[in-house]
């Protein structure tokens, strides 16, 4: 048990650091990957919707064909946005894995005991 932080920070911890910053770098990684094709994604939706509302007949199909992409678009955005949120939760999770042996061994702190 380590009873001041001066204990704690005797120990080597670099490889704790780098076993952490390293799944921040895939987790980061990850993210653009994922924001670059979702752009992709979407702005290749949003082309064709456009070229098809340009193409349409009537204003009653090119409002339905806009209802149609913005429904999918609404879609496709909460999908992405679970897939950020799951994704960021795993990367916390995976991040903090390196540091639990050291949480049990810290000692309480000052500031945090009550005070009478």
């Amino acid at each position: 048990m380590f009873n001041t932080l001066d204990d704690l920070t005797k120990y080597n911890n670099t490889d704790t650091a780098m076993r952490s910053l390293t799944v921040i770098s895939k987790g980061v990684q990850e993210l653009a990957s994922g924001a670059a094709d979702y752009s992709k994604k979407s702005l290749e939706q949003s082309t064709e919707a456009l070229e098809k509302m340009l193409a349409a007949r009537s204003l009653e199909k090119a409002m339905e064909i806009q209802s149609d992409y913005i429904k999918a678009a609404y879609e496709s955005f909460i999908a992405e946005s679970n897939r950020v949120s799951e994704l960021c939760a795993d990367v916390a999770k995976e991040v903090y894995k390196p540091f639990e042996a050291y949480v049990g061994k810290m000692p309480a702190l000052p500031f945090a005991q009550a005070t009478s």
